[in-house]
């Protein structure tokens, strides 16, 4: 690890827009934004709670879960008795790859078919932008795809996307290719990280997958780079008896 150096934080909110929200997120978008931009780099040593609440007047609660919130999502890394440091950003996850859904399902000898639920332009929410590294109403794009395999639905592909990187997000006719396929031919990606979670789904997820209420969903929470820059963030629900994750290990 990197010896510790001096961050100013007196200027954290200079380059932001002036929005109404809530105090703890405007920071979190302030540390987000120096993290990728690269003037607060990886292993570099941030300021303490206490110093930050003397820097910009606000209250140790609200310091503390931007912080907190923020080493939860992987921006920031806690160590004991020396601080709070940039995280390295997270290569693939080790149990598996990121694939075309499409490909996947034709490798098992299957048919894939999809329908496109909403696909919208809009401007970033604090929290969108905070996981894209952008600005809050930064252009973007929203879209949810129901995939299936063989008249099955599989998965539901909810997704947000940095329209500076991939302009034309919302020309595409995601029936007849996936939105894997258009986002590596603009952006291709060179690191992803993976959150895996099982959890019950909802009412209006339980009737797009056909399943009961009862039925656990694996949902896998995937962000995607190219480059510097943070390209998509999508959250994919799969019903848990028709889904499964795979890895193999080298010795």
């Amino acid at each position: 690890m990197s010896e510790p150096t001096t961050i100013n934080v007196a200027n954290l909110f200079e380059d932001l827009p002036d929005v109404s929200q809530p105090i703890y997120a405007k920071l979190k978008q302030a540390i987000v934004l120096k993290i990728t931009s690269g003037e607060w780099s990886v292993n570099q040593r941030v300021p303490s709670e206490l110093e930050v609440v003397k820097a910009l007047g606000v209250s140790r609660m609200t310091v503390n879960r931007a912080l907190r919130e923020l080493t939860a999502e992987g921006f920031l890394v806690r160590h004991q008795g020396l601080g709070t440091f940039v995280a390295e950003k997270k290569a693939h996850s080790a149990l598996f790859e990121v694939h075309n859904i499409a490909e996947e399902i034709a490798a098992r000898g299957h048919q894939h078919k999809s329908e496109l639920l909403v696909l919208e332009s809009a401007k970033a929410s604090v929290e969108e932008a905070v996981s894209l590294g952008v600005r809050t109403n930064h252009p973007i794009f929203r879209s949810v795809v129901l995939h299936f395999e063989n008249d099955l639905p599989i998965q539901i592909e909810e997704r947000i996307v940095n329209a500076s990187l991939a302009p034309d997000y919302d020309q595409q006719d995601f029936s007849t290719h996936t939105s894997y396929e258009y986002l590596m031919s603009v952006a291709p990606m060179t690191e992803g990280e993976h959150l895996v979670e099982a959890i019950l789904p909802n009412p209006e997820e339980c009737q797009r997958l056909q399943i009961s209420p009862q039925e656990p969903c694996l949902q896998i929470k995937r962000r995607t780079w190219s480059g510097e820059d943070i390209v998509t963030v999508a959250r994919l629900l799969h019903p848990g008896a028709r889904f499964q994750l795979f890895g193999h290990f080298g010795r």
